[in-house]
C-alpha cells in the first residue's frame, strides 16, 4: 500500500513553513518548532490553547536505509537519501493532517476540541492524550471505568 507523500521532493523546511502559513491563514497566534534526532516537534496557539504535535522521525541506523532490498549495504549518501526521504515524507504527512483539522474546524465538521483535544497541552507539560490514553486503554483491558474524582469513592 503506498504512503501519503511517497516520493515527494518537498524538503521538510518547506513543508515546516507551510504548516505555520496555514495555522496563521487560521488564526493561530503563535507557533514554534524543534527537532532532535528522533523526533520533530511543532507548537501553536490557537483559541487560547497550547497544541503539541510530536513527529517520530525514522531512525538513521534502520536496515530500510542502510541496507539494499537483498541486504547489501548501500553508501553513506545513498543511506542518507533514503532517510532524508522518509523525513520529507513524514513532514507532508503532518502538513496535510494540520491543515484536514483545521478545515474541519473552520467549515463546521467539528470543533477546534474534537480536532485537537489529544494535542492540546496542559500546564504540566503533557497533552490530553498523554494523560487520557493510557486510562482508556486501562478500561477496555479491565472492563472498568476510572474514577470520575480521583481519590472518591
Amino acid at each position: 500500500m503506498p504512503t501519503y507523500a511517497e516520493g515527494t521532493s518537498v524538503d521538510t523546511g518547506r513543508s515546516r513553513g507551510e504548516i505555520e502559513r496555514t495555522l496563521g491563514r487560521f488564526g493561530a497566534t503563535a507557533f514554534g518548532y524543534l527537532t532532535e534526532r528522533s523526533r520533530a516537534v511543532i507548537m501553536f496557539e490557537y483559541a487560547e490553547r497550547r497544541v503539541r504535535f510530536t513527529l517520530p522521525l525514522p531512525d538513521r541506523a534502520d536496515p530500510k536505509f542502510t541496507r539494499t532490498p537483498t541486504g547489501r549495504a548501500k553508501s553513506p549518501s545513498q543511506a542518507e537519501s533514503a532517510w532524508e526521504q522518509a523525513c520529507r515524507e513524514q513532514w507532508r504527512a503532518l502538513a496535510l493532517a494540520v491543515k484536514a483539522k483545521l478545515a474541519a474546524v473552520e467549515t463546521g465538521i467539528a470543533t477546534f476540541e474534537d480536532e485537537f483535544l489529544a494535542y492540546i497541552a496542559l500546564p504540566d507539560g503533557t497533552t490530553v492524550g498523554e494523560r487520557v490514553i493510557p486510562q482508556i486503554d486501562h478500561a477496555y483491558q479491565t472492563g472498568t471505568m476510572p474514577a470520575l474524582m480521583p481519590g472518591a469513592n
